[in-house]
């Protein structure tokens, strides 16, 4: 968009890709433990969001939007753990 915002159809988009992103790093992860979780938090985003844009309040939709914040920083250290461990194969 030239004016510089994200309507919700984006950022749904965008989670949603990032979920299938990371399906297709844990395919590749050798450890089942660090794989597991970076599949429930990588994937909660798209899904709590998803939750959010039927919120019953504007507090209701506050609150589930800090879901999905939290869960992408879970997923963002797990991502890290990895990295730094080269637990991922290329």
């Amino acid at each position: 968009m030239s004016d510089g915002k994200m309507n919700k159809f984006d950022l749904e988009e965008r989670l949603i890709n990032f979920a299938v992103m990371i399906v297709r790093i844990c395919e590749s992860i050798a450890a089942n433990h660090l794989a597991g979780q970076l599949i429930r938090s990588g994937t909660s985003p798209s899904l709590n969001y998803g939750e959010a844009q039927s919120g019953e309040s504007r507090k209701d939709f506050i609150h589930k939007i800090k879901i999905v914040l939290k869960e992408l920083r879970e997923t963002y250290a797990c991502l890290k753990i990895i990295h730094r461990s080269k637990l991922q194969k290329s």
